[in-house]
């Protein structure tokens, strides 16, 4: 059964390789704007499912699975910062405060989707500005909601992380993943 991912994000390319199912990588075209009125939860849970349907559209017959993730903060969105001095704000703005990630997934065949959404709360300890500066420095993590990669050396930036599935930080929640594909039909342990 063929199986998509509709995302070129190495992050959720790696975690999907886990599950050890063949899949191939398509690039979704979706605007990621949000929408006036909408909250981080329900944009994230629509991207997760266009990107998934802009793919599937494309190939009739497969399974496309397409997840996305937001920051928020104070029920503001919190977007990837893409340079130095965005990372360092953000990162400066969460310190000693929660905030939450929403990771959505939407597997889509055709005329059938099957959705998810996770929600993770990050408990940033309090961070002097140095310690932001050579974290930013040290790790780059220009292409991450957050401005940090609880994979590696952004987890000393935690007190604390309250979440179901420890992959959903990363942007991809398999435990989650793993119950929408057997109930597809595919075969995993």
């Amino acid at each position: 059964m063929p199986l998509l991912l509709a995302s070129t994000s190495r992050y959720r390319r790696e975690l999907l390789e886990r599950l050890r199912l063949p899949f191939h990588i398509a690039r979704p075209e979706v605007d990621e704007m949000p929408r006036e009125g909408e909250t981080v939860p329900a944009m994230a849970v629509r991207l997760a499912h266009a990107k998934a349907a802009a793919i599937a559209a494309q190939h009739p017959g497969a399974w496309v699975l397409g997840s996305d993730q937001a920051a928020e903060l104070d029920g503001a969105p919190l977007g990837k910062p893409g340079q130095r001095e965005a990372a360092i704000a953000q990162l400066s703005a969460m310190a000693g405060r929660q905030v939450r990630f929403h990771t959505a997934v939407a597997l889509v065949r055709d005329e059938e989707a099957l959705t998810t959404h996770d929600i993770t709360t990050v408990h940033f300890r309090s961070l002097a500005p140095a310690e932001i500066e050579r974290y930013v420095d040290a790790e780059q993590p220009f292409d991450c909601a957050g401005s940090f990669k609880s994979e590696g050396l952004g987890i000393a930036l935690f007190d604390a992380i309250e979440s179901t599935d420890p992959t959903a930080l990363v942007g991809l929640p398999l435990i989650a993943v793993t119950r929408m594909l057997r109930e597809a039909g595919f075969d995993l342990p």
